[in-house]
């Protein structure tokens, strides 16, 4: 399957890319050595199995599109696929995936207990071991915590790497609201993004999603983002 092919499938699908998620964007933290590595993935000079684990907001889906980008930036093929819409195919959608240079699949804890879709995991890993194609995953828990029905496809899941993401503190999460302003061209002091960190959800795609809407709330209204300002938008959310 060529680039092409695999963008056609991914757009068929309905799986379209952000456009600003790149791992330029990321909040970094205290993931500098899993982002190192997974450029080194996708660019086929690292593990060819890559496991990520996290939370609600802790970046998982952001990582996996900033990846597929890179490899679409680097001329190579990239499928990214949701596995929390599961529904809306089937198993047969992991078929003929051996040829792409770079496979992301996001949530695989929503497909956890189906004995269907755990099978054709598995055999997908087998597949893919003897070739070229980089297989980054996501799930909410460490492989060994997994809700799985199949215990040979646990140990697939821990071939390779695995990363447990690193929540961001305090200090990384106001300046991921400065910057995320600054990139918007938008001025937010240190006071009010302690403000919101106080008084909003303190997950990262929470937070980024306040952003987004304090960015469009601002420009309606024409106002700065001061305290006053984003306690009005938070009521009317």
């Amino acid at each position: 399957m060529n680039s092409g092919k695999a963008m056609h499938r991914q757009l068929a699908l309905g799986f379209t890319l952000r456009d600003n998620t790149s791992f330029t964007t990321f909040a970094m933290g205290d993931n500098k050595q899993l982002v190192n590595d997974l450029k080194r993935s996708v660019a086929g000079n690292s593990e060819q199995f890559i496991y990520l684990w996290g939370g609600t907001g802790a970046g998982k889906t952001h990582l996996l599109q900033a990846a597929c980008q890179h490899a679409s930036e680097i001329g190579q093929s990239a499928l990214y696929l949701p596995l929390r819409d599961a529904e809306a195919f089937g198993p047969e959608i992991l078929q003929d995936l051996e040829n792409l240079d770079l496979l992301c699949i996001d949530d695989i804890d929503a497909i956890a207990g189906n004995s269907t879709w755990e099978e054709a995991l598995f055999h997908l890993y087998n597949r893919l071991r003897d070739g070229r194609t980089r297989l980054i995953t996501t799930a909410g828990y460490s492989p060994l915590t997994l809700p799985l029905k199949l215990p040979d496809l646990r140990s697939r899941l821990s071939w390779g790497l695995s990363y447990q993401i690193a929540v961001l503190n305090d200090t990384e999460k106001r300046t991921l609201l400065i910057n995320e302003c600054q990139r918007r061209g938008l001025t937010l002091s240190t006071e009010t993004a302690d403000y919101i960190l106080r008084h909003t959800s303190r997950d990262v795609g929470s937070l980024k999603e306040l952003i987004e809407q304090l960015d469009k709330a601002s420009l309606a209204a024409q106002r700065r983002l001061t305290i006053p300002f984003i306690k009005a938008v938070l009521q009317e959310r």
